[in-house]
């Protein structure tokens, strides 16, 4: 029992019990291709933060030491991802100028904030909160956020400087600068984005032509970007063109980070919490969605719980080593994934591979112009834009259409926080909406059977005395008025009505609201002559009318099938 209990404190318990050694193996080579992808990214991603180049090395170390101890997924490879620094540049921008040192510790404190509130979304087993986002505001919001952020490294490409967290602010400030483009660092930019563009589709193919090994065909296949990021530092390099305005990285201090803890800041601390609420529940979201992607190719399984305390690790040690927010990569998991890890081992590999290259390559950065940084960006957040499915939500429904396109607009026009809060508070107004009028269904029997369905769908038998309701949504504040009168009025409509009888297969709760709403239409039935029925209760939800005097009060009698309600109140119809 308690070395049970200790394997659900530490999931990483679990798989390193069955480490076998061909596991390192296969650990180890997928870690050595993550880390060729993972090394640029880094550096990029920090960029996109507004952060010094080697923070993005930072978050990329211990972190995945701590997903790997508390995380339940296998494959998930966790550090710095795009949506997650540009929110992270948004509400750091707020409070702290870029470039500064308070600029660099609000970035950390978001972290652990970040940290702390995945841990106590843990202890308190809150992994259900995932389902505040619907996948439409999911999805237009990552679609919304990679064009924006696309969109905000124009300006490196272009060698301007322009600012601006929303396309309207970024298209004000690029567009009259646009004749000042500096063209040497143009050049590099569009070179590197023909170039990854071209390595994504085409370099694996090549490869394989070439009757390459099939690790190397992989590594090199996946070495696009650190390849545009050694060819671009060895011209600048070489034809001094830093020293002709085009914009590098500049000295990366070697080294591993140091260990603390952010200094308190009450005030500070204070205006980034609503912020590292969203990073967090965003992060959580998308990580979620990999892990349970990728464990369902190999028939395994995530925990949404360990899911949080892993990414809660992560987070608390990326502060802790000065690093900033992070989260579960889609593209870098998807590498892990068909690279061949088969524990998280790949991820501590993947660490101390970073490890390695801040202690001694980090004086190879040092002319990496800043413009293949920016392509990198914007070739990795373009893979997360999805117009596609803008297409299907608009023909399957209006109403999802509705929230996708309001979660969009709010990222385009205010800001990438707003967009998550318009996109929450959408779903859950749109939800209420729409389970305040849920489908009510008069019913008849299907001939020769014990079934029944809508009359308006199907040819069925209906009674002259009794009406048969069924009604396709769970009971609670937001319908019971809506039920109470909709029943009413029907039940009115024919004199000889004598009977209402309530399907209930489709009811998982009767909150408080419900139960007096149907307490009052047993009490208006029956003042009418009516006497209410209910069939088909569910067990949970009969229970819990159990605990109140519910059945004394109502006016008839409760049933376990509907036809049994049939047959005992109209006996000739069911015959």
């Amino acid at each position: 029992m308690a070395d049970l209990r200790l394997r659900r404190l530490l999931p990483a318990l679990e798989w390193l019990s069955t480490y076998r050694r061909t596991d390192v193996i296969s650990d180890a080579m997928a870690a050595l291709i993550v880390t060729v992808m993972l090394i640029p990214q880094s550096l990029a991603y920090a960029m996109l933060a507004g952060l010094p180049a080697e923070v993005g090395l930072y978050a990329s170390m211990l972190p995945l030491l701590g997903y790997a101890l508390f995380g339940s997924s296998r494959t998930l490879a966790v550090g710095p991802v795009a949506v997650a620094s540009l929110m992270t540049a948004a509400a750091v921008s707020k409070v702290a100028e870029p470039g500064t040192d308070q600029y660099l510790a609000a970035a950390v404190i978001l972290a652990v904030l970040s940290g702390v509130m995945l841990s106590a979304m843990a202890v308190l087993r809150l992994g259900w909160i995932a389902n505040l986002l619907s996948h439409p505001v999911i999805a237009g919001f990552i679609t919304a956020s990679g064009i924006l952020i696309a969109t905000s490294q124009l300006k490196h490409i272009l060698g301007i400087s322009a600012g601006g967290h929303t396309l309207i602010e970024i298209f004000s400030q690029l567009a009259p600068q646009v004749a000042a483009t500096h063209i040497p660092t143009l050049l590099i930019g569009l070179s590197a984005l023909a170039f990854l563009f071209w390595a994504r589709k085409k370099l694996k193919p090549l490869l394989q032509k070439l009757k390459l090994p099939p690790l190397a065909v992989d590594l090199l296949a996946r070495a696009g970007p650190a390849l545009a990021v050694i060819l671009s530092t060895v011209v600048v390099a070489r034809l001094n063109l830093d020293q002709q305005g085009v914009r590098v990285v500049g000295h990366v201090p070697g080294g591993l980070p140091e260990l603390g803890v952010p200094q308190f800041d009450a005030g500070l601390w204070q205006a980034l919490l609503v912020p590292a609420f969203l990073i967090s529940l965003i992060g959580f979201v998308e990580s979620v969605s990999v892990a349970q992607t990728l464990a369902a190719r190999r028939r395994q399984q995530i925990n949404p719980n360990h899911e949080l305390a892993g990414l809660g690790a992560a987070n608390i040690g990326s502060a802790l080593s000065g690093g900033f927010p992070v989260t579960g990569g889609f593209a870098r998991s998807v590498v892990n994934f068909d690279a061949g890890a088969v524990t998280p081992m790949a991820g501590i590999f993947t660490a101390i591979g970073i490890g390695l290259t801040t202690l001694f390559l980090t004086g190879w950065f040092t002319f990496l112009p800043n413009a293949t940084l920016a392509a990198t960006i914007i070739v990795a957040v373009l893979s997360l834009v999805d117009f596609g499915i803008i297409r299907r939500t608009w023909q399957y429904s209006r109403i999802d259409f509705s929230a996708m396109m309001l979660t969009m607009l709010g990222v385009f026009t205010i800001g990438v926080e707003a967009g998550v809060v318009m996109g929450v508070a959408t779903s859950l107004l749109l939800f209420l909406w729409r389970t305040s009028s849920p489908h009510i269904a008069v019913v008849g029997q299907v001939p020769g059977t014990e079934h029944f369905r809508n009359v308006n769908r199907h040819k069925v038998i209906t009674s002259p005395t009794v009406l048969s309701v069924r009604v396709d949504e769970s009971l609670y504040f937001a319908n019971a008025r809506f039920l109470e009168d909709s029943i009413y009025k029907s039940a009115l409509q024919n004199p000889q009505t004598r009977h209402v009888v309530l399907q209930c297969s489709a009811v998982n709760l009767i909150d408080a609201s419900a139960l007096e709403s149907l307490e009052a239409l047993s009490q208006r039935l029956q003042d009418a002559g009516i006497m209410l029925h209910l069939s088909e209760i569910k067990g949970p939800v009969m229970d819990a009318l159990n605990k109140v005097d519910f059945v004394e009060h109502l006016s008839g009698n409760i049933y376990l099938s509907h036809y049994s309600a049939l047959a005992e109140l109209d006996p000739e119809t069911t015959l």
